[in-house]
């Protein structure tokens, strides 16, 4: 069935009254008639769309309409998000304490566990010039950190720990700052095959790592990972593949620390990695290990500190490591400039004293001399 419409001539003028009233107009909704998100069903919402979303994406849409932020099934949806990205907290122990850092108002303990573990720490130790020293801690160190490590490769986990670490004891304290997964004398076979390459291109791409610290007192928690590996080595002789991730820290007074976490493996009689060590250590820009005291208050300014959006937060991480690697070695070389030129100056003052000795010596042979012929 066709439609003809007709119009008047150009020299006929337009009049109100030559539309028909009675044709109804479609286009403009009666005022009872809802559009938009608030007209999808809230089951559909929750289990058809929003479940579909990752957790930053999650995190926009909450902060983006208040339609998301009043889910009922906020807490399940955060917990389904957490523990697929983070397979160790679906443990009952870890979940429990995830649970308890609820603010009770819009945030789930899932959610803020996420906001706080996702992203990297704001403070960047590495820009020039310094940031300004962080404010003091508004709470006591923690008495315990609870470490959940997950490494996955291509995105299927091929390891998952968690480990608890007391913090009071003159052990802890006085010596080096070092948490260590796997027993020496135990190795983890992964079904991981390594390349011949020495850099392990692979790996370096494929290999993600997760390392959050939990202070369950205190409800706060960071992730202390690069999540990428920063450096992958092969050693020439033995074999063995060390990746490095680890987070670029602001220390005491402002100076720059890394917290070093090392995965070092073995390899197979069919080429399996083996997983032999998995270990965090706080590394100074002197090379030194800090102690558990002086670690302990670093993380412990740093999970009290603020946190990122979590947006390209692999290449951050790289910039942020690439960068202290560039300040240890202007530190190391201006150290060996002030020892070349302490060694140089020592060198002259040796040569004048030597001179002033000759001297004397030669005046006071002079002197005799003289003396006897008079």
């Amino acid at each position: 069935m066709s439609h003809t419409t007709t119009h008047p001539p150009p020299s006929a003028p337009f009049v109100l009254s030559s539309i028909p009233v009675d044709i109804p107009d479609t286009h403009i909704p009666p005022p009872s008639t809802t559009s938009g998100l608030s007209s999808i069903p809230a089951d559909i919402l929750d289990t058809q769309i929003l479940t579909r979303l990752n957790g930053p994406s999650l995190a926009s849409a909450t902060c983006a309409s208040t339609l998301f932020s009043t889910t009922h099934h906020h807490h399940h949806l955060w917990s389904t998000i957490s523990h697929s990205t983070w397979p160790s907290t679906a443990t009952d122990h870890i979940a429990d304490i995830i649970s308890t850092f609820s603010d009770n108002r819009t945030r789930t303990g899932y959610r803020s566990f996420f906001s706080q573990s996702f992203p990297l720490p704001t403070l960047d130790p590495t820009t020039l010039p310094p940031p300004s020293p962080p404010p003091p801690p508004s709470s006591s160190p923690a008495t315990e950190l609870i470490s959940t490590v997950d490494i996955h490769y291509r995105n299927i986990p091929i390891f998952t720990k968690t480990e608890t670490t007391t913090t009071t004891g003159d052990w802890f304290q006085f010596s080096p700052f070092r948490i260590d997964l796997i027993n020496p004398k135990n190795v983890f076979t992964t079904p991981v095959i390594l390349s011949g390459d020495a850099t392990c291109p692979e790996v370096m791409e494929n290999v993600t790592l997760s390392w959050i610290l939990i202070d369950r007192f205190n409800k706060r928690s960071v992730n202390l990972s690069s999540i990428k590996p920063v450096s992958v080595n092969r050693h020439w002789l033995s074999g063995e593949v060390q990746l490095r991730f680890g987070s670029i820290l602001a220390g005491d007074d402002v100076a720059a620390v890394e917290c070093r976490i090392a995965v070092v493996s073995g390899v197979s009689e069919h080429g399996n990695m083996q997983l032999r060590e998995v270990v965090m250590e706080i590394e100074g820009m002197d090379g030194k290990c800090l102690d558990g005291r002086g670690s302990l208050g670093i993380l412990h300014r740093v999970m009290e500190g603020k946190r990122g959006n979590g947006v390209n937060r692999v290449e951050e991480g790289r910039r942020r490591y690439r960068r202290y690697e560039e300040m240890k070695r202007e530190k190391r070389e201006s150290r060996e400039r002030k020892s070349r030129v302490e060694g140089t100056l020592d060198v002259l003052c040796l040569v004048f004293w030597l001179c002033v000795s000759i001297g004397l010596f030669f005046v006071l042979i002079v002197k005799k001399f003289i003396l006897k012929r008079d």
